[in-house]
């Protein structure tokens, strides 16, 4: 196996393990409506899931591993990526907060703080503000 491959597998894995966890978020109610099937759907495309492995996924979310991340910085770069995809095609619609809420309390953020923090997420991301931005003004709001 090549170091290529190996770092190709690894990603794939890391991309996987991000999915099911947020599919858990979804499913976490016991069902999912229209808008959070649909912001899977492009979610498992940009997470380069197969159909296969959608299927799977779906089936049993707890047959992968959650990757969750450690450093705050990493927790903030999976924020800016969900509140990007939420908040751009409006997928979910008038769920987006409270889609935002539960994910974000699945990267981490306390349930004291999670709300303003999705707040300011949305509020940067319709700014459009880039990854780098979004992190100084992440970590910098209580300043």
């Amino acid at each position: 196996m090549s170091f290529s491959d190996l770092f190709d597998s690894e990603f794939k894995l890391r991309n996987k393990g991000h999915f099911s966890a947020i599919v858990r978020v979804a499913l976490a109610d016991g069902k999912t409506n229209q808008e959070e099937k649909a912001f899977l759907d492009k979610l498992a495309s940009r997470l380069e899931i197969s159909d296969e492995e959608y299927k799977e996924i779906l089936a049993d979310p707890f047959n992968y591993p959650i990757n969750a991340p450690y450093l705050y910085s990493q927790r903030l770069e999976r924020l800016f990526d969900l509140a990007r995809m939420v908040h751009t095609d409006h997928h979910l619609g008038d769920t987006q907060e409270l889609m935002l809420r539960k994910l974000g309390l699945a990267l981490g953020f306390t349930p004291g703080n999670v709300n303003y923090i999705i707040a300011k997420a949305l509020s940067l991301v319709d700014k459009k503000v880039d990854l780098d931005t979004f992190t100084f003004e992440m970590q910098n709001m209580n300043k």
